[in-house]
C-alpha cells in the first residue's frame, strides 16, 4: 500500500504557494493572442490547483482539466475534470475532441513526452491549437531539479521538434518571460534583460521581476492538421 500524498496539495499548498492573479492575466493573454472562440473546448493537462483552467473558463471557454489529482474541483465547479496517470493512461477522452490544448509545466515531468504528444494529437480536433509552456533547459538548469518530478529537459529545437516529429504543423517556439508588464509594454524585454545578466540571483527572492527575467519559459504553438498526410516508404 502506498502511502504517497497528493502532490499538488503538498508542493502547491495555499500556506507556501498563496493564490495570485497571475493565472488569470496568463490565461487571458493566451485566449487573446491565440484568437480562441468563446464556447471552444480547451482541455488544460495538468491543471493542478486549476488557477489557469479558470481562467479559461472566465474567457468563455468551455473548461475540461486532467490531472493525478482532483484538486482543481475547488477552484473549477463548473469544469469537466477527470483523473489520470499520463505516464502510464492515455487521456480520458475521445478523438478529435478538442479545439485547444493547453498545458503549463506540464510535458517537462514525463520520461517519455511522446506518449503525451501522441495523446494530444489524438483528441485535438483537425485544425485544432496546441498551446505549450515550459522551462527553457538553458536558463533553469541550474535550478531544474529542485522539482525532483523534472525529467526531460527542453530548448527551443527540442519543443519545436518532437511537435513536428509528431504530425503537427505551423509550429512556432519562442522565448517567454512569465512578467504581464512585458506583454503590454515590449520595449521593458531590454530592462528585463539587463536585469537577467547584471543583477545579482540572491535577489531573485525579492522580486519577482527579476525573478522571472532570469527563469526563462519556452512558449509554443502549433496545429493538428486538417488533413492527415500518410508517408510511405516506396
Amino acid at each position: 500500500m502506498s502511502n504517497q500524498r497528493d502532490y499538488v496539495k503538498v508542493i502547491y499548498n495555499e500556506k507556501d504557494r498563496p493564490f495570485t492573479a497571475y493565472p488569470d492575466q496568463l490565461s487571458r493573454y493566451i485566449f487573446n493572442r491565440y484568437n480562441i472562440e468563446l464556447g471552444q473546448k480547451v482541455l488544460d493537462i495538468g491543471c493542478g490547483r486549476g488557477e489557469f483552467l479558470r481562467g479559461f473558463i472566465r474567457c468563455g471557454a468551455q473548461g475540461y482539466g486532467v490531472d493525478r489529482s482532483l484538486t482543481a474541483a475547488a477552484l473549477c465547479p463548473d469544469a469537466e475534470l477527470r483523473t489520470a496517470n499520463l505516464d502510464h493512461e492515455a487521456l480520458p477522452y475521445g478523438d478529435n475532441f478538442f479545439d485547444v490544448v493547453f498545458s503549463k509545466s506540464v510535458i517537462e515531468h514525463f520520461y517519455y513526452p511522446e506518449h503525451l504528444m501522441i495523446e494530444i494529437h489524438r483528441v485535438l480536433k483537425p485544425g485544432g491549437l496546441v498551446i505549450t509552456l515550459c522551462p527553457d533547459w538553458e536558463f533553469n538548469y541550474r535550478i531544474y531539479h529542485e522539482d525532483y518530478t523534472h525529467r526531460t529537459p527542453f530548448m527551443l529545437s527540442s519543443l519545436r521538434d518532437i511537435q513536428l516529429i509528431h504530425g503537427f504543423n505551423n509550429v512556432k517556439c519562442e522565448r517567454f518571460r512569465q512578467l504581464p508588464l512585458l506583454w503590454k509594454s515590449p520595449w521593458m524585454l531590454l530592462v528585463a534583460e539587463l536585469a537577467r545578466i547584471f543583477v545579482p540571483n540572491f535577489l531573485k527572492k525579492y522580486s519577482k521581476f527579476v525573478r522571472f527575467s532570469k527563469e526563462i519559459m519556452l512558449l509554443s504553438s502549433s496545429n493538428k492538421p486538417l488533413v492527415e498526410v500518410s508517408e510511405s516508404i516506396l
